[in-house]
């Protein structure tokens, strides 16, 4: 792992390098990088990116160095009233960083515990700050939280730390609508921990009293992977079942050069054994996403409106019936920021007539042709409304669930957060009633 800084990661020439890299990109993927929507993105890519790889340019110490407080109840493990004491505990910290395997980002909860000593305490923000610092790079969990682990260590020189991290990554979707995967169970999720000093023994007793003050606030914590295990189980890219497939040049030179100049730039080693690989993991999603062909995908049927088969939800209002379609899942790439963002559709319309299997999948079909591009969610929404009709009638309501880890990574939602849009089409956008009965149909908690 690189130290801070890193050549060819400063400043303005490491951003653009990773523009230039990203037009590459975007033009191999057969977009107009000229076009309204993309014009910008190479810069709020790099600005992303580079925001997110701070860490390269920060130092632990000089977080470290003038946050250290004495405390003279507390020497040698012993406190005021002569029995054990210390432990100091900071939980739920929010981390956002990007996977070494595949460049996307993952999620993680960090909880840290130490016992201090030499009569010094560090400021709790402090500890949130210095996980940063190793959370804002290139990582996988295991070595997130040696790292993490080894600077407290360092920095405070306490009797020992321990820390604990929750990691969630997005699995890689089924571009096969017919396969489509379920959105429930879309992260991989790994649970790692590291301990120095008194926490070097996973059986001592002080790891209990640190478990135990988790579980206090309702922290479920399971048996932490070995380093091994996360290796194998952690990134998708690296699963040789991984259901996304190359697409046609998805690993063309120029496109594998592309990347590289993006890792050099953010301030990493291209040539590190962890990241050879990288490039063709991260075309392998990117690629995924490149335009399909409408017809093709659904076979002819556009234009043609199927029956039979009992539809998953109704709702009657006076002579109105109302069918739904609900929890179709749909996966998409931010087009501002080429991150990726995942949710559910629901769709609602006015039928007397059941809705066949075959239709279902047809709605699937479309919601997948909408999805698997470069896209913003208000215009995902409109489109599956727009093409659905050909499908269902004129009447018809749609509404999109999603997370967006372009938002998350960038500090601006929180976790379990989601953005929600609805297009209105027909009676549903004259008649509030019908949005209402139709809404009042969708369940709680759809996306995860």
């Amino acid at each position: 792992m690189m130290a801070t800084g890193g050549g060819g990661g400063g400043g303005c020439e490491g951003s653009q390098a990773i523009e230039d890299a990203v037009k590459i990109l975007l033009d191999s993927l057969g977009e107009d990088v000229n076009r309204e929507g993309l014009r910008k993105t190479p810069f709020r890519v790099a600005k992303a990116l580079r925001e997110g790889t701070r860490g390269y340019r920060l130092k632990v110490k000089d977080i470290v160095q003038d946050a250290l407080f004495p405390e003279a109840g507390l020497d040698n493990m012993v406190g005021h009233a002569g029995g054990s004491g210390g432990l100091v505990v900071v939980r739920d910290l929010d981390l956002f960083s990007y996977c070494e395997s595949c460049l996307l980002p993952f999620q993680v909860k960090c909880h840290v515990g130490y016992v201090p000593s030499g009569l010094k305490v560090l400021g709790l923000s402090k500890v949130s700050r210095v996980a940063d610092v190793f959370a804002k790079r290139l990582q996988d969990p295991q070595r997130l939280a040696n790292e993490v682990c080894s600077a407290l260590q360092h920095g405070i020189k306490p009797e020992g730390v321990a820390v604990i991290l929750q990691c969630l990554h997005l699995r890689f979707p089924n571009p096969d609508p017919v396969i489509q995967d379920c959105i429930h169970g879309t992260n991989i999720k790994v649970i790692v921990s590291s301990g120095s000093g008194v926490f070097n023994n996973k059986k001592a007793g002080v790891w209990e009293d640190f478990l135990s003050l988790l579980r206090f606030c309702g922290i479920s914590i399971e048996r932490p992977c070995n380093e091994d295990a996360t290796d194998q189980c952690w990134c998708p890219s690296k699963c040789t079942q991984s259901s996304l497939t190359s697409g046609t040049g998805a690993e063309s030179p120029k496109m594998i050069a592309a990347v590289t100049s993006i890792i050099r730039s953010l301030g990493e080693n291209p040539s590190r054994k962890e990241l050879l690989e990288t490039p063709k993991h991260f075309l392998k999603w990117l690629m995924a996403f490149r335009s399909s062909n409408l017809d093709l995908n659904l076979n002819g049927h556009v234009y043609v409106r199927m029956e039979c088969g009992q539809p998953n939800g109704t709702a009657n209002h006076h002579e109105a019936k109302i069918q739904s379609e609900l929890n179709l899942s749909v996966w998409s790439q931010c087009e501002h920021h080429l991150l990726p963002f995942y949710g559910v559709v629901h769709l609602g319309y006015i039928s007397d007539k059941k809705v066949s299997s075959k239709v279902v999948s047809l709605l699937q079909s479309i919601v997948h042709y909408h999805g698997f591009k470069l896209q913003v969610q208000e215009r995902l929404t409109r489109q599956i409304a727009e093409t659905v009709t050909s499908l269902l009638g004129s009447d018809v309501i749609v509404v999109v669930e999603a997370n967006h880890t372009c938002m998350i990574s960038r500090g601006i939602e929180k976790f379990g957060s989601s953005t929600a849009t609805i297009a209105l089409l027909g009676r549903f956008s004259t008649e509030p009633a019908l949005r209402s009965k139709f809404l009042e149909t969708i369940p709680k908690m759809t996306i995860s």
